[in-house]
Formats: structure tokens, sequence, C-alpha cells
């Protein structure tokens, strides 16, 4: 019998983090698994007001069937945003708002992207692209990142053999690592990009989360036409709204606009409204520097904490930002294997394996620190690293 599904859909893989969370939502289980921001900080009562203020002032309009390319206000207030704070000039109609950065990736593979065609993917990469992309049926090329960022030799190999249709990058405070790129490696990417015809997707959810170094330059800055920029303010604000955006060159944006009104006319017109009220009538920094600092105490907290409770040998990273750390256990030992272990003791995380390619035993696992108290991580980690004592000595 045939099957009724697409031979499209039978391809993407399901999201592992989603299913651990159904095991982690136990109270008694502390989660490092989910990838959410800390919800103590969503500005609740300015959400409130700003509500109450686009139904006085708009009313009726607010509610009403809205244009593709999203709320105008709020897409002025982007475009002088990148100009203000990071240096990038980015028109208004250039900027397309979206339900969260995930269906910008989305819109991107739908536009780009054949049956077989090559991506450039991290190693370890976001899972959510990894979905976003098999759905396309694309073949993907894992390009390994280190705290550097990509591996220029591979990345250069693939370029020079395969001429890839996109580049997938996060290059600041990357899902799963939390590495970002230098400088000399941003430069060296957009080098063996600048004359190409790849696209280079630049996906930065977290880049206003930075709590030390220093803001390094834009793929959108070094080569802005060969680059599709994500954002989001599911990190900044609150995820629930899902409202991110694209800002891509004009002969990427007509087909954008193209396949977001063929998927569903519009984003949340009312939620565009509400959120643009809010950065209006309140210091939008002020609360980033709230959420940055809260982030950086728990980063803190993390790190001393794997020093203090992990066997040796354990390595991890050190992230500037963002939401996560990565761990690499010793090359022996399977993180799958220690979730297992670690779930028993009640704690979670994400093991390696759903950030490759193909790959089911890795050594490699994801922490998430935004959303677990400082008091809390340090009873986590102590549980961590008895599990990965008990699991080394089998």
């Amino acid at each position: 019998m045939n099957s009724i599904f697409s031979d499209r859909i039978t391809d993407v893989p399901k999201s592992f983090i989603r299913e651990i969370l159904k095991i982690a939502v136990d109270p008694s289980v502390i989660s490092f698994a989910g990838g959410l921001p800390n919800r103590e900080l969503f500005p609740v009562e300015e959400i409130k007001q700003a509500a109450i203020r686009v139904l006085e002032e708009y009313g009726r309009e607010a509610l009403q069937y809205s244009k593709t390319e999203g709320h105008q206000e709020l897409r002025e207030y982007l475009s002088q945003r990148y100009k203000d704070k990071h240096r990038l000039d980015l028109g208004v109609e250039n900027i397309l708002i979206t339900n969260g950065s995930q269906q910008g990736l989305d819109l991107v593979g739908k536009i780009l992207l054949n049956r077989t065609d090559d991506v450039v993917i991290e190693e370890p990469g976001y899972l959510g692209a990894i979905q976003a992309f098999s759905v396309y049926r694309a073949t993907f090329n894992p390009v390994p990142v280190s705290e550097e960022g990509m591996d220029i030799g591979r990345l250069q190999t693939i370029m020079s053999a395969k001429s890839p249709k996109l580049i997938y990058a996060v290059p600041n405070f990357q899902n799963p690592s939390g590495i970002s790129y230098s400088e000399a490696n941003r430069q060296a990417v957009a080098e063996l990009v600048r004359d190409s015809n790849t696209l280079l997707i630049e996906d930065d959810p977290y880049g206003d989360l930075r709590f030390e170094g220093v803001e390094k330059t834009s793929f959108k800055k070094l080569i802005p036409d060969n680059t599709v920029l994500l954002g989001s303010f599911s990190k900044t604000i609150v995820p629930s709204f899902r409202l991110g955006w694209i800002a891509a060159p004009d002969r990427i944006m007509e087909k954008l606009i193209i396949a977001k009104q063929a998927a569903d006319l519009h984003t949340n017109n009312f939620a565009q409204c509400v959120i643009h009220r809010y950065i209006t009538d309140n210091d939008f920094d002020r609360h980033i520097s709230k959420i940055i600092s809260v982030y950086g105490s728990q980063r803190n907290a993390m790190i001393e904490s794997i020093r203090q409770y992990f066997p040796p040998g354990i390595g991890h990273t050190s992230p500037e930002g963002g939401m996560f750390l990565w761990v690499t256990l010793p090359e022996h030992v399977s993180s799958m294997k220690l979730f297992e272990k670690a779930i028993i003791d009640k704690v979670a995380f994400v093991p390696g394996h759903p950030f490759y390619i193909d790959r089911r035993e890795v050594n490699t696992l994801r922490l998430n620190y935004s959303c677990v108290d400082e008091e809390t991580i340090n009873i986590g980690i102590n549980r961590l690293g008895q599990a990965i004592r008990e699991q080394l000595a089998e």
C-alpha cells in the first residue's frame, strides 16, 4: 500500500530536544535541556500596557489583515536599530517580519533549495536548521566549528568541489556550542563566499545577549550581497509571540515575499503592533542589559560548578554570551548513555548526536543555563558530575 505522506516529510528528523522536554517536565528533574529564555525576565506588565495602548490607539485596525512585509513602524525601528547599534545599513524594504526566525529558515529553503542541492551546515549545528532544510531534501555538507569558528580548510574544499547553494551559520554564541567566530575567521569565510553564487544565512537570535568580549563584524557587513540575516525577538522580549525577521538583498526579498504570502499571508499583526508599542514606550536596551546580567551570572555559576564537580579530562566551551555551553567527554564515553543514567538521577541535558548529520554515538552534549537559577545549577551539575564519574567507572 502506498504511503499517503510526501517523500520530503519522511526524511525529516524529529526534534530530539522536544522529545527530551517531555521527560524533563517532571518538576523533580533539573533540566539543562531546553533552549528556553528565563521566564522571570519576561516584561509582563509592560507587554500588558502595550497591548492596551494598541487597542486604544489602533482599535480594529490592529485586528485586521495586514501587509505581507510586516508592520511598517516595526520594520522602520529594526532598520534604524541595525544602523545605530551595529553599523549596518538595512533598508526597510529589505526587512520581512516572520513567524520567528524558524520560519525564515523555511522560507529560505522554499525559495532556494531543490532536491540534493548542497548546503553547508556547522558541525555541531542547529537542529532547527537541519530540520528546516531536510524538508527540501538538501544534501548536507558539515563543516566542523571550533572556538575560532568554521574550519576554513574544510569549507574551502567544499566550496571548490560543490559550489553549495547555502552556508548556514550562527556566528554569535552558536547553538549548540556557544562559540563565536573570531574576526579573522569571519574575514576568511567572507573571502571564500564573496565572488561565488553561494548565499550565507547568518542566523543571529542571540547577538544582543553578549556579557563579555567585543562585538564582531556581521557577515551582512562583510558580504552584504551574499548574506541573508535572520533575527528574533524571542530571546530578548518573549518567545510566544513568534516574531522574527529576515533582512535580504532585493533579488532574494522578492521571492521571500511570494513564499510568505503562500505560507500564511502575513505574521500576526496584533503581536507586531504590541511589540512595537513595547519597544517605543520602554527602554529596550535596559531590558536587554538585565537579561545579560542574569545570564552572565548563570553562565559563571555553571562553569564554576563544572570545575568543582566534573572529573578531570572533561572539556567545555566558555561562551561570551547567549544561552548554551558545550561539553566534551572522553572519546569512549557516549553522551546518550550518560543521558540515560543522568535522567535517573533527575538531571537532563541534550546529548550531542541530534546536532550532527548521520551520527548516533558522540561524546558531546549541550547544557542550557538561561532558565535555571544559580543554586539549582550547582545542584544539577553536581548530579551530572556524579553520573559522569559512574559512567567512567564502568
